[in-house]
């Protein structure tokens, strides 16, 4: 699959990007996976233990278990909000932006100053659901002038597919939460209509 297939959501999203020094290769697969930093690897297995714990709740469903899932989505909203402090400890403000749009293959953010088409960033994407960040590396496909500001476009170069994963369920968290506010926006607008 070609990497622009993913959709993109606009969603403003805090991340870290920092530009490599000229002429930096990127790291290859296996010098890339080393150099992640651990807290971001904890958070990525963190979500891979809740989505499996997700699945086998579902078979819960019966009454009599009804206060064992309470109990561990309470347990599981306190990690999460323990994760996401921690997380965002890792959020360097030298290198903060905040993204226009994002999706499993590129994000987009504004920048007061200009990005050189293909140069390569380091990227740290902090997201609010699933609470989890992704380090990965991104090569600049786009910086347009607009204003006193540059919309820079970045395409993921090196990105665990784990992390692709994470994207893409982080965007349809979000396309699915915009749907049920248009939705509601829509039953409303038909009950003053009535």
């Amino acid at each position: 699959m070609r990497q622009d297939e993913y959709f993109s959501v606009h969603l403003g999203l805090t991340i870290n990007v920092e530009p490599l020094a000229d002429g930096k290769p990127l790291p290859n697969a296996d010098t890339f996976s080393a150099e992640i930093p651990p807290l971001f690897r904890i958070a990525r297995e963190c979500n891979t233990l809740e989505e499996n714990a997700e699945r086998l709740l579902t078979n819960f469903g019966k009454e009599d278990s009804k206060a064992l899932i309470d109990y561990l989505s309470a347990q599981n909203s306190k990690i999460n909000l323990l994760l996401s402090y921690v997380l965002s400890q890792q959020d360097n403000a030298n290198y903060r932006y905040i993204t226009e749009t994002f999706g499993a293959s590129n994000l987009s953010f504004h920048s007061p100053q200009s990005f050189t088409l293909g140069q390569n960033v380091t990227v740290k994407l902090f997201l609010d659901h699933p609470a989890a960040a992704i380090y990965c590396y991104a090569e600049v496909v786009n910086c347009s002038a607009l204003d006193d500001r540059f919309l820079i476009q970045l395409r993921y170069m090196r990105l665990l597919e784990e992390d692709r994963d994470l994207l893409i369920r982080a965007a349809l968290h979000c396309q699915q939460k915009l749907l049920r506010q248009r939705a509601q926006q829509r039953n409303m607008n038909n009950n003053n209509d009535e």
